[in-house]
C-alpha cells in the first residue's frame, strides 16, 4: 500500500462538520468566504474552491438550496447555475489559459458524488500534458498553486460579475 503524508489534511478532518450536516451548507452561510473558499455568490448558488483539487483553479458551483438532485431544485436555481458555468468558463480561460475544461456532476452516492444530498458542478482547467509521470506512475498529483493564491485569483476574477 502506497501512503502519501498529509499532516496540513488534519486540520480540514479534526474541523469536519459533525455526522449529518452538509458540508455545502456550512460553506454556503455567510461572513466567512475567505475561510470557506467562496469565491462568489449569486442569488441562488455560490462558486467555491474544491479543498482538495485535481488541478489549480478547480471549482464547484452549489446551490444554496439542499437538494439532492437537479429535478429537485427550482428551475431558477438550475438556470442560474448554468449560467454560472459559462460564465466561470470564462473566469478560468482568462485567469488560467487553459486549453480545455472539465465540466461534471456526480448526482447520487453510486455515481461518485462525495456529497451524495447536496448537487454541485465541477469545473477544472486542463492542459495537454497535465498528467505527469507522477500522477501517471507515482499515482499523485501534484498542484504548483496554492489554495490562498487561487482564492485571490478567482475571487478578484468573480468580483465584477453580475448575474
Amino acid at each position: 500500500m502506497d501512503r502519501l503524508w498529509t499532516p496540513w489534511r488534519y486540520a480540514y478532518v479534526s474541523k469536519a462538520a459533525p455526522r449529518g450536516r452538509c458540508i455545502f451548507c456550512e460553506k454556503a452561510e455567510p461572513g466567512k468566504d475567505e475561510e470557506n473558499l467562496v469565491v462568489h455568490r449569486a442569488r441562488r448558488n455560490f462558486v467555491l474552491l474544491n479543498l482538495y483539487p485535481y488541478n489549480n483553479g478547480h471549482i464547484m458551483i452549489a446551490p444554496f438550496e439542499h437538494v439532492a438532485t437537479l429535478e429537485e431544485a427550482a428551475e431558477e436555481t438550475v438556470l442560474e447555475m448554468m449560467r454560472l458555468v459559462q460564465a466561470a468558463e470564462g473566469i478560468l480561460r482568462r485567469v488560467y489559459r487553459p486549453k480545455g475544461i472539465n465540466l461534471g456532476m456526480n448526482v447520487g452516492a453510486c455515481a461518485g458524488a462525495g456529497v451524495a444530498g447536496h448537487i454541485h458542478m465541477h469545473m477544472l482547467p486542463r492542459w495537454p500534458g497535465d498528467v505527469s509521470f507522477m500522477t501517471t506512475v507515482g499515482e499523485t498529483r501534484v498542484i504548483p498553486e496554492d489554495l490562498g493564491t487561487t482564492y485571490k485569483k478567482l475571487s478578484e476574477a468573480f468580483a465584477g460579475l453580475k448575474l
